[in-house]
């Protein structure tokens, strides 16, 4: 009897071990200024923790003089992925200028997307405005144009351009919401949005409406709480999650701002709680 139940309990154990490795690794990014101290003093270290807790990509937030993290492209990128990572979105931006400055603020984002380009990015995202955009709706309108004449700059090179929004775009501004006139006044085709899921809320706003309202816009996501992820017990991800589809998002990017604990222990906790969330995919590009 014990011949024949041996190599049943093998055979078990061994299809088990087998379906627990072979289990699809989520894909999801890390926006580096969630460890924004570590990376100033130590960022090789820090590069390196973060892909062994197991971030598939990252978003950084650290470009400056054709640099990352004063890196030249080619160096970060490979860091990154030496590290088991994708070096995939970047943070930066420049504020809107006037007629006199339009050219070189043109050719500093010239020199930036060819930075990019370098590195292999595939999304640049500005995340701010200026007080023109919050001010008045031809500042806005301005805003706007702009981002169009990057987006399109950055197209022309096979990178897309989006815009990151805090709660302030969330206002009324002389009878119009601004997230909402942004939406509105950038071209499709030229400008996504980085949607982040927290600071809608705190602007009043749920994100579920402007994915039926503007269906294929947010192609990169900031998934965020006040600190951990599902430290709070305030945010509904799954509401959103359910609806990625037509919100049009293709990947997932954690970012922690404030913190229960040390930063790097608070984004490993943030990845864990999605990678057990059974409302978020593997994959949103398969």
């Amino acid at each position: 009897m014990k011949k024949v139940i041996l190599p049943i309990m093998l055979v078990f154990f061994t299809t088990t071990l087998s379906m627990c490795t072979t289990k699809e690794k989520k894909e999801i990014g890390i926006q580096l200024y969630s460890v924004r101290d570590d990376m100033k003093e130590a960022p090789v270290e820090t590069v390196r923790k973060v892909g062994e807790m197991g971030y598939t990509f990252i978003e950084a937030a650290g470009y400056a003089d054709g640099l990352f993290y004063g890196m030249d492209p080619n160096e970060f990128s490979a860091l990154v992925e030496d590290n088991g990572m994708k070096f995939l979105s970047s943070h930066t931006g420049q504020a809107l200028p006037d007629s006199a400055s339009w050219d070189s603020t043109m050719a500093w984002w010239d020199e930036c997307i060819d930075a990019h380009l370098a590195a292999g990015v595939k999304y640049i995202v500005q995340p701010w405005m200026g007080d023109e955009g919050y001010n008045s709706l031809d500042g806005l309108k301005k805003y706007c144009d702009y981002f169009n004449a990057i987006g399109k700059k950055c197209s022309e090179k096979g990178i897309r351009f989006g815009y990151h929004n805090h709660d302030g775009e969330f206002a009324e501004l002389e009878g119009e919401i601004i997230y909402d006139y942004m939406l509105r006044n950038t071209d499709p085709e030229n400008v996504f949005f980085q949607l982040d899921l927290y600071w809608i809320k705190e602007g009043g706003k749920q994100a579920v409406d402007y994915f039926k309202e503007y269906p294929g816009r947010f192609l990169l996501w900031h998934v965020k709480d006040e600190k951990e992820l599902g430290a709070s017990g305030e945010m509904d991800f799954k509401t959103s999650f359910a609806m990625a589809q037509e919100a049009g998002v293709q990947y997932l990017i954690v970012e922690v701002e404030k913190y229960n604990f040390e930063p790097l222990e608070s984004i490993e906790k943030s990845l864990h709680y999605l990678q057990n969330a059974e409302f978020v995919k593997a994959s949103y590009t398969k």
